[in-house]
């Protein structure tokens, strides 16, 4: 679709979506879990999330082509992520893949309103490239704003969960304290209970 839509949008995403966009491949001890397995399922999550219209982004969904875009945005956006968490330069075919989807971002403009005007913005081309735009942008803002300090991975390498620290200090590790948090302090403490096994069995014979 190479038009411009007729129809003004006001799509917009939040730091919270975008992350929510990344943890729709679910990682745990036995495989990935995918949350948008099919054209209908990627289709109701942008749309629940106001990011686009059910029958216009599913058009585009229902090409294979669709489908794997969206899987490719959201792959390059985790990367981006997770290397601005780990301080290290995020891989160049990523960057590539996020300046693709920026360049379809809306056009605003002006809009009658009852009280005068107000700011509305109308999306360019194909209406799955304009959402992926969307999500895209408020990571990218983070990121560049200096504020990626506060972006996190959760520390359980089995789970990998993206999420924004709120806690007061700032050193929240994990995604939930009451799952992967509490695996950890498991993990702990077997590790310990093991380790004095081991210099109980290692230790000097009696005579």
């Amino acid at each position: 679709m190479n038009a411009v839509s007729d129809q003004i949008h006001a799509h917009e995403a939040s730091l919270e979506t975008s992350l929510d966009f990344i943890n729709t491949v679910e990682f745990t001890r036995v495989a990935p879990v995918e949350h948008l397995p099919t054209a209908s399922s990627a289709a109701g999550w942008l749309a629940e999330r106001g990011l686009a219209h059910p029958g216009e982004v599913g058009a585009s969904l229902g090409d294979p082509s669709g489908l794997r875009r969206l899987r490719s945005v959201r792959s390059a956006l985790r990367e981006v992520t997770v290397a601005a968490v780990e301080e290290r330069a995020a891989d160049r075919v990523s960057i590539r893949e996020l300046n693709r989807a920026l360049r379809a971002r809306s056009i605003l403009e002006l809009v009658p309103a009852a009280d005068g005007i107000s700011l509305g913005h109308r999306h360019l081309g194909d209406p799955l490239d304009h959402a992926l735009a969307t999500l895209v942008e408020p990571v990218v803002r983070e990121i560049a704003s200096g504020r990626r300090d506060r972006l996190r991975i959760c520390a359980n390498d089995s789970c990998r969960w993206v999420f924004y620290d709120e806690s007061r200090t700032g050193k929240r590790r994990w995604c939930d304290m009451s799952t992967c948090g509490n695996r950890a302090k498991a993990a702990r403490h077997r590790a310990r209970i093991r380790s004095l096994g081991d210099a109980v069995d290692g230790g000097p014979s009696a005579p």
